[in-house]
């Protein structure tokens, strides 16, 4: 089974849209763990617009799942992942003044740097993820700067989905075949959410986690946390992690 994560960064949006400590991320990371999730993720960055560095701290000890750690690699950025060891890290390649992740790394054009970065994250025994798209050359390329995984970057699935289009999901196939043959784990995120989701895992093989978060937090304000967890954890219950 596909693990799902969630990325609580909206519930923090919420908060920080009227301040105060309503609603509480780390409330909300403990329901979600309880109804099924099996992780959860956060993206802080710079601004503090959503999740902050002290939401980062306190939710490591009530994490009991997997916690990832999702960020462009500032100095800043790499001292915390290694301050908190999460059980991941997954980089991405956002400028810090980015609305939201919009693109994979180009790992050839950085593959000196973050060669240098995920080194500093196995010594501190931190399993790394590249945010990469389904270029090839691009997943090759993180296979030698020495990641555990790659994240597919599946905003183009979900528009080719949106229009009916039957390949939406081969390039993503490909790419995830290429990457389990080089050794690296997969996982996917951005964008996906009920309507796209089963189809995706049906057809992606391999598939070892998914990161959602505005989707399914938005989908809570209509059918409650935990049926929103249950109605994704059900999307992906089919055995996904084998060659369709």
């Amino acid at each position: 089974m596909t693990r799902l994560s969630v990325n609580v960064n909206k519930i923090a949006t919420l908060r920080n849209a009227r301040g105060g400590s309503t609603p509480s991320v780390v409330e909300a990371a403990i329901r979600i763990q309880s109804f099924g999730a099996q992780g959860i993720t956060v993206h802080p960055r710079p601004d503090q617009r959503h999740i902050t560095t002290s939401d980062v701290l306190a939710l490591r000890p009530v994490v009991t799942t997997e916690f990832n750690l999702e960020g462009y690699p500032s100095e800043a950025f790499i001292a915390l992942v290694c301050a908190v060891c999460p059980e991941q890290v997954t980089l991405v390649p956002d400028p810090p003044d980015a609305l939201t992740s919009n693109a994979g790394w180009d790992v050839i054009g950085h593959q000196e740097r973050l060669t240098e970065i995920l080194a500093v994250f196995r010594k501190n025994g931190i399993r790394t993820s590249l945010f990469t798209s389904t270029d090839l050359r691009q997943i090759e390329a993180a296979a030698q700067v020495g990641t555990d995984r790659i994240e597919l970057y599946t905003e183009p699935y979900a528009l080719d989905f949106q229009q009916k289009k039957p390949e939406s999901a081969l390039p993503f196939s490909r790419a995830a075949t290429l990457a389990h043959g080089l050794g690296l784990g997969v996982n996917a995120g951005h964008d996906l959410n009920l309507d796209n989701l089963r189809h995706f895992a049906e057809n992606v093989p391999y598939l070892e986690e998914v990161s959602i978060g505005h989707a399914l937090i938005s989908e809570a304000l209509y059918l409650g946390l935990e049926k929103t967890v249950a109605a994704y954890l059900q999307c992906l219950s089919m055995d996904t992690n084998q060659t369709p």
